[in-house]
């Protein structure tokens, strides 16, 4: 989920132009004094997102208050934050641990192509989850026939399904070009911007790929998500009650603010102008949604919800 990065490497000269097999990710390598600390830091980081996803899946399996459409969405979200991170920590982990920062041109792609999957299930998993917010306050009579368990086993194997074929795609195409000599990704991770900045020639088409791409699996779910909070406002206004009003706007509060966190780095991320990206700035944006979302998820979502804290009390009891 990408759009156009800053200008790419100038063509180089006959012969110059390398069928790369490896990569060096700089990761941290410009803060070489901090290497252990940061080791220690993110291995505490990783523990804590397995743990509190993990828990989230697990309560909304077990505690018979969850069983509801919404928790059904908020256990496979969660479990596609443990995903999504896997693709990543992990291999920073061992990077900072062995400063071995060699990475394969196979497991780049490779890479590549799971963040990319991962991040736009997750786009789909919260438009769906705004979705299931709409028909519960919007259609609150037809709630149990429009998300039946077909209905909604459907929607999550779409999230999961639906980006495949076109972030595989985009990945192929992206490790189809030729690379120059610089084989060094100022990035944490094989991302879009930094691999396909090493890039050599005109790379208009890649570009403009890669924008499309980010349109389809990153602008669409966050407009669904704007257009289904719209009616919800809409209709929540109307209510005769500030107790209904309350009690209507709880039940979306915690995923509205992880809509904020997930989509609002990431936007900032791959939207903004081009001239103003920058190695640094990338690296501390791409960490914020690639990392810190998936640690405040189950954070969100356990303080600003009864019925996960009260399924939480229980199960911490039991």
């Amino acid at each position: 989920m990408s759009t156009p990065q800053m200008n790419h490497q100038p063509q180089a000269p006959e012969g110059n132009t390398t069928g790369l097999k490896e990569f060096v990710l700089l990761g941290f390598s410009d803060v070489p004094h901090l290497q252990w600390f940061l080791f220690g830091l993110l291995i505490i980081v990783y523990v804590i997102i397995l743990v509190g996803n993990g828990t989230i899946v697990l309560i909304t399996r077990v505690d018979s208050t969850l069983q509801t459409p919404m928790y059904f969405f908020l256990g496979y979200f969660s479990f596609s934050e443990m995903c999504y991170v896997s693709v990543t920590l992990p291999r920073m982990l061992f990077n900072l641990a062995t400063q071995r920062r060699t990475i394969s041109f196979t497991a780049c792609a490779t890479q590549m192509c799971f963040t990319l999957i991962l991040g736009a299930t997750e786009c789909f998993l919260l438009a769906v989850m705004a979705y299931d917010r709409y028909v519960a306050i919007c259609n609150p009579l037809r709630y149990p026939l429009l998300m039946n368990p077909r209905v909604c086993t459907q929607l999550v194997v779409g999230s999961w399904v639906c980006g495949i074929p076109g972030q595989v795609g985009q990945t192929s195409q992206i490790f189809s070009v030729p690379f120059c000599g610089c084989k060094q990704i100022n990035h944490f991770f094989c991302d879009i911007p930094p691999v396909l900045y090493l890039a050599c020639g005109n790379i208009f088409v890649n570009e403009m790929m890669v924008f499309l791409g980010a349109l389809v699996f990153v602008l669409v779910p966050f407009l669904l998500i704007i257009f289904s909070y719209s009616k919800i406002i809409s209709t929540v206004r109307k209510l005769p009650s500030a107790t209904s009003r309350t009690k209507a706007f709880s039940t979306c509060s915690s995923h509205l603010a992880v809509v904020v966190l997930f989509f609002g780095s990431a936007i900032i991320t791959y939207f903004r102008p081009s001239a103003s990206h920058s190695g640094g700035t990338d690296k501390v944006l791409s960490l914020f949604y690639t990392v810190v979302t998936p640690m405040f998820n189950p954070m969100v979502y356990s303080l600003r919800n009864k019925d996960v804290l009260m399924a939480l009390e229980k199960l911490f009891c039991k």
